[in-house]
């Protein structure tokens, strides 16, 4: 039953969009393009309901599926979009000749240029979205940002940390480019690695392929993780709980094999030139319905309030909720968790968009209150939609400047 308004919603949408084909053609091919769309519906309903084995999780060729549909819906809800409102304007014309006297004015060729509009409108979001399927999931991007703090301690004065988040491992189908991608990483030659969740989709197997290449990145003073929401298996479907708190045990297992010092509601300090400052990592927080195994408080309990704090948090609602308001200040949090919705568009200095600034308030870059600051990587990988579009998968370098107060 919970289908119906779907289907409804979907027949609506086709006959729209074929109404659009069938003008501009004047011929049969509509029906090819009907008959493939609706083969595409019925069997993307068929498969949610019927076949998708939830134990097996979201595989780069589910995700391609799902993709391909999300494109030709997007561009269908453009294309019905432009003839709605020749639609009204047609319906206020009839109204105005049903009660005129003068003779009815006939526009046939406007209702062919609407649909030709519609098409040509409709091939933007289509176009787009495939694009980011086969090129921009890998279209890295290095971000710097340059973080200045009058508590900050001496010694780290110009230190370095590279951030990633939300690697999805179990989307990843390239090696090369993911190589190319942790290669990327390197070259940065950052003091620091920080991880901030989401290793993979369901389930802690997908990861293994990449051990290795995650491995293989270099920081000097260490190289730190959390989890994220998605790597407690809780999207997936267990035969037993004791099979899901295996799967537990192999995440916690994959993070050492790549490197990382998982943090579990702990904290870390590094140290330089006898200076040093706290590294805290809370378990997945977030608002609403996202699992809330994240606690503050037994993160802290081995450091004091005066040290220089770096928060590794998955979900960036945790620093509204509970970061900011918390007696200790955080002087840098760092978020992945919204992947700028992998769609947006970022222009810097002129425009910054995404659908997904309407669910959370922080969802991409550097946000500040007083001297507390909170960075959101947009993602390393992806999920679900196989692309990102005008939001690239990034890759966070901060530099650390201590503030020189004036006497």
């Amino acid at each position: 039953m919970r289908w119906i308004p779907y289907i409804i919603f979907l027949i609506v949408v086709e006959w729209y969009a074929f109404q659009a084909l069938k003008t501009v053609t004047q011929n049969k091919v509509w029906w090819a393009f009907y008959g493939v769309t609706v083969s595409l519906i019925l069997g993307n309903i068929i498969w949610q309901t019927l076949i998708f084995d939830r134990s097996v999780g979201w595989t780069p060729w589910i995700a391609y599926g799902v993709g391909s549909f999300i494109a030709l819906l997007s561009g269908q809800l453009v294309m019905i979009l432009v003839l709605f409102f020749e639609d009204l304007s047609r319906i206020a014309l009839s109204v105005y000749h049903f009660f005129a006297t003068e003779q009815k004015i006939q526009l046939p060729e406007r209702r062919k240029f609407v649909s030709q509009v519609a098409l040509a409108l409709g091939a933007i979001p289509f176009s787009s979205l495939l694009y980011g399927m086969y090129q921009g999931r890998y279209n890295y991007r290095v971000l710097k940002y340059t973080l200045t703090y009058p508590s900050l301690p001496d010694s780290f004065d110009g230190f370095q940390i590279t951030q990633i988040s939300d690697l999805h491992c179990g989307s990843f189908d390239h090696p090369e480019k993911v190589a190319y991608g942790m290669e990327l990483i390197n070259q940065q030659k950052s003091d620091l690695l920080l991880f901030t969740g989401d290793l993979v989709n369901n389930k802690s197997s997908e990861a293994r392929p990449w051990v290795d290449l995650v491995a293989n990145i270099e920081a000097p003073y260490g190289k730190f993780s959390v989890l994220g929401n998605h790597d407690y298996g809780d999207y997936s479907s267990w035969e037993s709980e004791a099979a899901k708190q295996k799967n537990m045990e192999e995440m916690h297992q994959t993070h050492k094999d790549m490197g990382f010092d998982l943090l579990l509601n702990e904290s870390r300090y590094i140290e330089k030139n006898g200076e040093k400052i706290a590294l805290v990592g809370v378990e997945n927080w977030g608002a609403g319905r996202f699992k809330k195994a994240g606690d503050l408080e037994k993160s802290i309990a081995q450091i004091q309030p005066e040290d220089f704090k770096i928060l590794l948090s998955h979900d960036p609602s945790h620093w509204e909720a509970e970061v900011l308001p918390h007696s200790y200040p955080f002087h840098l949090t760092l978020s992945g968790h919204t992947h700028g919705f992998q769609f947006g568009i970022e222009i810097p200095g002129w425009i910054k968009w995404s659908p997904i600034q309407w669910r959370y308030k922080h969802w991409a870059g550097i946000y500040e209150e007083k001297e507390q600051k909170l960075n959101v990587n947009r993602g390393f990988g992806y999920l679900a939609y196989p692309g990102r579009v005008g939001i690239w998968p990034e890759i966070t370098v901060i530099t650390l400047k201590k503030e020189k107060l004036l006497v």
